[in-house]
């Protein structure tokens, strides 16, 4: 099995991050209200400006991009604002290493932890955070634009 390549995102992959997505989340589109959605898959234009904020990630099998991430630095913390993987690449160990990257940012950044927000019907990506080491907090925030959610956190040894 071809291991996942990974490269920094710019914001002229913001449409390919917005493709990504839609269509990792859009079977679950059923299961989120309709602001929820909207929310989890923004346009490119807002990709593009939190592109600004924190970097992303692109993962591709061969030349075909499967999988995206994206973090934000929030004072001691690093938030992992989005993660997908396309559903014909998962179990292909995408979102693990996405992931890991993104710890290897966070300790490049001596951030104390790592944190995200979850849906609790996403529970492939949950299980993969629990491998990962995140455990549920009680720390808001508890819905998206009426869609349940739950905070997941990371602590890094510094």
């Amino acid at each position: 099995m071809d291991s996942a390549q990974l490269r920094r995102a710019t914001a002229s992959d913001a449409p390919t991050i917005a493709h990504l997505l839609l269509a990792a989340f859009e079977e679950f589109r059923p299961l989120y209200t309709d602001g929820g959605f909207a929310a989890t898959t923004p346009s490119a234009e807002i990709i593009a400006t939190r592109l600004a904020d924190g970097p992303g990630w692109l993962a591709f099998l061969g030349d075909k991009p499967v999988g995206t991430v994206s973090a934000v630095v929030r004072s001691d913390r690093l938030y992992i604002r989005s993660m997908a993987v396309l559903p014909a690449a998962r179990g292909r160990q995408v979102g693990i290493s996405l992931m890991r990257e993104v710890g290897r940012f966070a300790v490049a950044e001596s951030v104390r932890s790592m944190y995200l927000s979850t849906t609790p019907f996403l529970h492939r990506a949950i299980r993969l955070y629990e491998q990962l080491g995140f455990r549920r907090t009680e720390e808001e925030p508890h819905e998206l634009c009426g869609t349940p959610l739950f905070t997941m956190e990371k602590h890094l040894d510094r």
